[in-house]
C-alpha cells in the first residue's frame, strides 16, 4: 500500500496528520531544502495509522509562500502545506474575499441597526 496523509491540520504552530500504510517508515518533512527537525510518528490506537506531527520553527515563517514538502522513505511526497504572510497577501484573491466578507458583515450590522431603530 503506497503511503499517504489524511486528516491534516496546521495548529498553534504543530503541523499533524494522520499517516496510513508506512509502517515504521522515516518520514522527512522539507522546507527550503532542509529537513525540518523533530518529526514524530505515534501509533493511533484501534487503527492501522500513525500521528505524524512537527513542530514549525518561527524561523520559516515570514513574508511570502513558505511551502513544506512531507517526503515518505522513498523521497516520493505524499503531503505538502504553506504558509502564506505579509504583504504578498495583499493581492492574494484568499485575502480579498476574507476582507469583503469583514465589509458585508460591517453593511449586514448597519442595516439591520437602521431597520430596528
Amino acid at each position: 500500500m503506497q503511503p499517504k496523509i489524511i486528516n491534516a491540520e496546521l495548529r498553534a504552530g504543530v503541523w499533524s496528520g494522520e499517516l496510513i500504510g508506512a509502517g515504521a517508515a522515516t518520514i522527512r518533512v522539507i522546507h527550503n531544502g532542509r529537513s525540518l527537525e523533530g518529526v514524530t510518528l505515534t501509533p493511533l490506537p484501534d487503527r492501522e495509522s500513525q500521528r505524524i506531527s512537527v513542530d514549525v520553527p518561527a524561523a520559516s515563517v515570514s513574508d511570502g509562500v513558505q511551502t513544506f514538502l512531507v517526503q515518505g522513505p522513498d523521497g516520493e511526497t505524499l503531503h505538502s502545506f504553506a504558509i502564506l504572510a505579509g504583504d504578498v497577501l495583499a493581492h492574494d484573491l484568499r485575502a480579498e474575499v476574507d476582507l469583503l466578507r469583514a465589509e458585508l458583515d460591517i453593511l449586514k450590522a448597519a442595516l439591520r441597526k437602521h431597520i430596528n431603530s
